[in-house]
């Protein structure tokens, strides 16, 4: 006879219904340490589980496979998974829980592709240097804050706030993620891939040329142009200009700045070079560009 898994809230509680709360924020420690650091296999019917550890290590136990883990990293633990934990007595980070259906109407309602992120049950291994915790932690640390207040419209903000936090964690997961069997998602390309995007969204102002970021990942400009080519059908220099591009495009509708000053935010040390770097790769001269982007946005939301 298969043993049956035990059905918790939260694990050592007795299950609640699905409506009885929106959401509980809670550090590792306080749960795993009275369980003298091991969790074992349980699930819950109507809750999403998001765990980042930020010290320390873990088994994961997640539908029958053992993935170890180290910090950082995130779990993601989907209703009806069933998982279980062998935790490092040095294991810290936050732990949010989440009522499922009211999580995934709002994610079907602002953006339905982060559904996948919310139903799949996952590890999601990160950078030791911890660069990626920088977006997370502030989230995490206001949901906490939500969850210990008891005022109008906890609910409605708490869970907004968790939407936001698993925005970030669709953008870390990417091809890198581990699924429930410990295999490696998607291609190795895909993940360089991933890798390069990352690390142009934090470097492009500093106008790196392509190999400095080959050579952070471990590749020659070559080889990273190569997989670019494969994969994005354009090369690695085409991929940073484009980056530049839609970042100045974005600036110069959202915000009011001179083309001057918005040449110096995107480490241009001459504003006449942006312009015309600007509008070969668009056609259009910044400002030509603005106020035709202004034009059309009126337009469209004129009644």
């Amino acid at each position: 006879m298969t043993a049956r898994i035990p059905n918790y809230a939260l694990y050592g509680d007795q299950d609640a219904p699905a409506w009885s709360n929106s959401f509980n924020f809670e550090w590792i420690p306080q749960r795993s340490a009275p369980y003298q650091w091991e969790i074992q296999v349980h699930r819950h019917d109507a809750f999403v589980q998001l765990l980042c550890l930020t010290a320390g290590s873990v088994e994961v136990r997640l539908n029958g496979a053992r993935i170890p883990a180290q910090a950082p990293c995130l779990i993601v633990v989907p209703a009806g998974a069933a998982h279980g934990f062998r935790f490092a007595p040095d294991v810290d980070g936050p732990v949010v829980t989440a009522t499922q259906k009211v999580l995934e109407s709002l994610a079907a309602l602002l953006m339905p592709e982060l559904l996948d992120t919310i139903r799949t049950p996952r590890v999601i291994e990160l950078p030791a240097d911890g660069e990626p915790l920088e977006p997370l932690m502030p989230l995490f640390q206001s949901i906490e804050r939500e969850s210990r207040t008891h005022r109008s419209g906890q609910t409605a903000s708490g869970m907004a706030l968790l939407t936001a936090l698993m925005v970030q964690v669709a953008r870390l997961a990417g091809p890198t993620a581990r699924d429930a069997g410990g295999a490696t998602a998607g291609a190795r390309k895909q993940r360089q891939i991933g890798q390069f995007k990352a690390l142009l969204d934090r470097h492009f102002r500093e106008h790196r040329p392509v190999q400095s970021y080959a050579g952070t990942m471990g590749l020659t400009a070559g080889q990273l142009s190569r997989i670019c080519r494969e994969v994005l059908g354009m090369s690695a220099l085409d991929v940073i200009n484009a980056r530049l591009v839609h970042e100045a495009q974005r600036e110069l509708v959202y915000t009011v700045g001179s083309v001057k000053q918005l040449a110096a935010e995107l480490g241009f040390e001459d504003d006449a070079y942006f312009s015309r770097f600007f509008k070969r790769h668009t056609g259009l001269s910044p400002r030509e560009f603005r106020a035709q982007a202004l034009a059309q946005l009126a337009h469209t939301n004129s009644p």
